[in-house]
């Protein structure tokens, strides 16, 4: 019995330090960065995809800051587009928000 005891007792003692150690690299933070010297160049993120006026999606162009449900579907009424500059020149979207958006969208031809 006593065997027993300790077999068990080495169980839970290796099941708490697993937990331990996962616990610990679930919670783990990464180390701030350093700031950017003369001469060096810092790691850029990778710019996001532009979205498409000719095929995004109504769900898609209204993640888009500022257009909602309604401009969303003037943009699609209005393809195809021949450059995103149109959204604002046909007055598809006022000129205010087409400056939220103009870096985020591309009209792609075919």
């Amino acid at each position: 019995m006593k065997r027993f005891t300790q077999g068990l007792l080495g169980a839970a003692l290796i099941l708490s330090v697993a937990i331990g150690v996962a616990h610990a690299q679930a919670t783990q933070t990464t180390p701030p960065k350093k700031p950017a010297t003369a001469g060096t160049q810092t790691a850029s993120k990778p710019a996001a995809a532009l979205m498409d006026i000719n095929s995004a999606t109504k769900e898609q162009l209204m993640t888009l800051p500022g257009i909602g449900d309604a401009y969303a579907a003037k943009i699609i009424a209005g393809r195809p587009y021949k450059n995103k500059t149109e959204l604002k020149t046909k007055k598809v979207v006022p000129a205010a928000e087409y400056t939220k958006i103009e870096k985020l969208i591309i009209a792609k031809q075919g």
